[in-house]
């Protein structure tokens, strides 16, 4: 059986570790995967590489989209002007976001089209992991017409929610795994549709948490907000005739993206470019890309530094996570220089650049 194709994203200055080059290379050997991309924010996941797409014309599997459907990057302007926002007074407000939302869950589900039951205890929480909400303010401005005709002014604060479908998505995946394992569904089945239905609802949950996570901080900053993009990088949707395959990968097709570093790093907005967009499977990068595993970060900076170094970053903006273990894990210097995952997307031709993104807030967790 002949291995699917992969093209890797990535110039010589990137670095881009073996074991997953080695996870790409076992994923081409699955039955009716038929192109796979690395970009160049790719490290080795959990059996899958992350920062990847896979296009298969017949199969759909959902291992390769994993256990947080519909994850993904969400950005509001803020009402409030830069010139009035304190951090100081911003950072005291921001309490009791580990609470159940009070609002009313089952008409925001129905308004999303979901059933009123749905997971509605977990909606407005950001959850574990590499999951976060940040305040920022513009930074840099790569090209003045382009961040005017797009809605975008630099004299605002601006919050970008990074959270996904919580338990929603996990439950869906171990429901999958325990009928087949990580085998894989055709596409015209019964059993693949039932899965996409789920996924969609997975991915409009997702849609919805990030919206009323973004609800509850401004509710808690006194402000409100205007969404300017929503894009998902967990996911499975119909391309060319056929299904691609997102795992940590942001669509190139969906209008806007925004790339983040680490919490002590820029984020970047850009514009994908169509040109070469089919080379890269309509995807671009989701992030920096880990550099160490969260063993590895732990082990490596709580020798190094102390927690109090760790809610300060070299940037001056402040970090909220109050989770010894996570605030290592999630440290800057687990992550690669999200300045080069950036100059090979534009090198390759995927991307204009818009503008750069400085955090002032990296909000993950308060335990009261």
């Amino acid at each position: 059986m002949a291995e699917a194709t992969i093209r890797i994203i990535a110039s010589p200055e990137s670095w881009i570790e073996q074991a997953a080059v080695d996870q790409l290379h076992q994923t081409a050997r699955l039955p009716g995967i038929d192109k796979i991309v690395g970009l160049p924010d790719l490290h080795a996941g959990r059996g899958i590489a992350v920062g990847a797409a896979f296009w298969s014309r017949t199969h759909v599997y959902p291992h390769l989209v994993g256990s947080d459907i519909g994850c993904g990057m969400a950005l509001w302007r803020g009402s409030m002007p830069l010139r009035k926002f304190r951090l100081d007074a911003a950072e005291r407000k921001l309490r009791g976001l580990e609470d159940p939302w009070s609002g009313d869950h089952a008409a925001r589900l129905a308004d999303a089209g979901l059933p009123p039951m749905l997971m509605g205890e977990a909606l407005g929480s950001i959850g574990g992991g590499n999951h976060f909400a940040e305040i920022l303010r513009i930074d840099d401005v790569k090209d003045e017409a382009l961040f005017a005709s797009l809605g975008l002014d630099a004299g605002f604060i601006y919050l970008m929610v990074h959270s996904g479908s919580r338990g929603l998505g996990h439950a869906i995946l171990e429901r999958h795994l325990a009928r087949h394992n990580t085998g894989a569904l055709i596409a015209d089945k019964p059993d693949c549709g039932a899965y996409l239905a789920e996924h969609d609802d997975a991915v409009r949950w997702a849609i919805l948490n990030r919206a009323i996570i973004a609800d509850r901080f401004f509710d808690r900053l006194g402000m409100s907000g205007e969404r300017m993009l929503d894009i998902c990088h967990n996911s499975v949707t119909a391309h060319r005739c056929g299904w691609l395959h997102r795992k940590g990968a942001a669509p190139a097709d969906k209008g806007l993206v925004v790339v983040p570093g680490s919490r002590g790093e820029m984020t970047y907005i850009v514009r994908p470019r169509p040109d070469h967009a089919d080379a890269s499977l309509q995807s671009l990068a989701h992030g920096a890309g880990r550099k160490w595993s969260r063993s590895e970060a732990r082990d490596k900076l709580a020798r190094r530094f102390s927690i109090a170094d760790l809610e300060r970053t070299k940037l001056g903006s402040r970090v909220i996570c109050e989770d010894r273990d996570l605030i290592y894990e999630e440290a800057p210097q687990a992550y690669k220089d999200i300045h080069q995952v950036i100059r090979d997307l534009h090198q390759a031709g995927l991307i204009d650049l818009v503008a750069t993104m400085r955090p002032l807030i990296t909000y993950k967790t308060r335990r009261a």
